[in-house]
């Protein structure tokens, strides 16, 4: 039984328990005994965005509602998988090709039938062996940068952006009046608007 096979019941239960314990109730007590269901980004809570993101890459960005966000998350991965592999074989290829110049049996030939040295040989799998060890950075990254943005972007769900937030610049009257040329700069936020139901 390979370890794959091991881990996959493990990963599977994982993201089971994971999405299970999402069903919870969708209804808050308010002022007295009547209840209101919540609203989506009510419910919307980042840890489990976090949580989504970490055991399979994209789900956070689904469950913040950015599905747009998740094939360029499997696409980052998938092609970093395909770096690993692709240097991990040219790796092995050239190694063994060094092997087969250095061991000093007469029996075993090389693929490369004595065309190129030994030194040649051992340069070219060293640099496969640093890029495919590179990819294994890079792919660690794109995992990290898939869970912080899940992360992030669940913390801006309930962020509004409305018409009732404003931003000028303009002179400053304080510092004119004392001589010196100078700039203001307001924020202007508006009280919110009730929500009819």
């Amino acid at each position: 039984m390979t370890v794959l096979d091991l881990r996959f019941p493990f990963l599977f239960s994982a993201l089971f328990a994971a999405f299970g314990s999402s069903a919870q109730s969708d209804t808050a007590a308010s002022a007295g005994d009547t209840t209101r269901t919540l609203t989506w980004r009510e419910r919307h809570k980042p840890s489990r965005a976090t949580l989504y993101s970490a055991i399979l890459p994209g789900a956070g960005q689904i469950y913040n509602r950015k599905y747009w966000k998740a094939p360029i998350v499997w696409g980052g991965l998938g092609t970093c998988v395909y770096f690993i592999q692709r240097n991990n074989k040219e790796y092995v290829r050239y190694r063994d090709a060094y092997v087969a110049l250095v061991d000093g049996d007469p029996d075993t030939v090389d693929e490369f039938n004595g065309t190129r040295s030994a030194n040649s040989v051992r340069e070219v799998a060293d640099v496969y062996r640093k890029w495919r060890d590179l990819s294994w950075i890079i792919t660690s990254g794109v995992y990290l940068l898939n869970i912080v943005d899940a992360n992030v972007d669940a913390h801006f769900v309930r962020f509004d952006v409305g018409d009732d937030l404003s931003l000028a610049m303009g002179p400053s009257l304080t510092t004119a009046l004392q001589g010196a040329p100078g700039l203001s700069l307001s924020v202007s936020v508006s009280p919110p608007r009730t929500r009819v139901r």
